[in-house]
């Protein structure tokens, strides 16, 4: 998948000001059905699922026995039993025949032939109004419906990783990808659309993380300010959570935060993982990290040791051989504005 096809900076003007297509067919979907479907999906996440409904979206983490994220993709509900797990990058499909083969689950995975394309931006709402007419305009958020798009069938879901107006079309049929994109592109053309893709500014402007920087299996949902994600109580069993229950009870040893890192605007980015020290001591690290053209200034998520003092008057980082200091800020960013 390209990083950017303009420039990240035009392609990410093109995002918050008009409308882009991306080509995210390699979000690939898990799919779940079977007697027990609901009731594994129920096993491998701390989420509640209880209450969603065929036609509706939930955002979900993965857990493993020790808390520790897997994955954090959006679920569809598709029909009753039948679910899809629209996945970030990580081999879910692998983990959750693992999980099967452990347990009595009546259950059958596969990665069916869905690829989504996301359009994302503010003018996003009036390009599917003109390719699928109002009723795609009036969606509501995180909800989905069959539909086909000159006779391409595709599902509909009013989501995406942006930040934005947006929807992510999940092609059903892999041998009309092209046909697709053409009819998206051309509906598009008076709004200004362009292609893209991801952009990390967007995202770490309004605080959304990425799997694989922002979490990994190191990482659990408290350390991550992901807990309104785990449900205890609910009443289906799953999976992590003696772990979970222990370590909301004990805290966690680690925090996720927004920062503001001083200096000269970054090029791009700075590398994942670049350590953050108080006192020359290391403190944590950054995990993801950006300029910000609307901000007009360095921004980056980073993981913090949860034992430090929140008064520490100087915090600092190295890059290019350079000292800069990091100021602690709230997320989202776009608040902070």
């Amino acid at each position: 998948m390209p990083a950017y096809y303009n420039s990240s900076v035009n392609d990410y003007w093109s995002l918050v000001k008009d409308v882009t297509l991306w080509d995210v067919a390699g979000e690939r979907q898990v799919e779940v059905k079977g007697r027990d479907a609901e009731k594994f999906v129920e096993y491998i996440t701390p989420r509640d699922i209880s209450k969603c409904k065929v036609g509706q979206c939930m955002y979900l983490l993965l857990t493993e026995k020790d808390g520790g994220i897997v994955n954090d993709p959006v679920l569809l509900k598709i029909a009753e039993n039948h679910f899809w797990l629209s996945t970030a990058d990580s081999d879910v499909l692998l983990w959750c025949l693992g999980v099967v083969s452990a347990n009595n689950f009546d259950v059958q995975l596969c990665e069916p032939d869905v690829s989504p394309l996301s359009l994302q931006g503010p003018k996003a709402p009036n390009v599917m109004e003109k390719v699928l007419g109002g009723w795609a305009k009036d969606l509501k958020f995180f909800h989905f419906k069959d539909s086909q798009i000159n006779s391409i069938p595709v599902v509909v879901a009013r989501s995406g990783w942006s930040g934005e107006a947006g929807y992510e079309i999940y092609l059903k049929d892999g041998t009309k990808g092209n046909d697709l994109w053409d009819v998206i592109m051309e509906a598009g053309k008076e709004y200004k659309i362009a292609p893209a893709g991801p952009s990390q500014i967007s995202r770490i402007e309004n605080g959304m993380l990425s799997y694989g920087s922002d979490m990994t299996l190191k990482e659990n949902p408290y350390d991550v300010s992901l807990g309104k994600f785990v449900n205890l109580d609910k009443k289906a069993d799953f999976l992590s959570k003696a772990s979970l229950a222990s370590i909301k009870q004990k805290g966690n040893n680690k925090k996720l935060v927004g920062v503001e890192i001083m200096g000269e605007r970054f090029d791009y980015f700075v590398p994942d993982d670049l350590p953050i020290y108080a006192d020359k001591k290391k403190i944590g690290k950054i995990t993801s990290s950006i300029y910000s053209p609307r901000l007009n200034k360095n921004i980056g998520l980073a993981m913090l040791d949860t034992k430090i003092n929140e008064d520490l008057k100087k915090i600092t980082l190295k890059f290019n051989n350079k000292i800069s200091e990091v100021q602690i800020c709230s997320l989202p960013f776009l608040r902070n504005k």
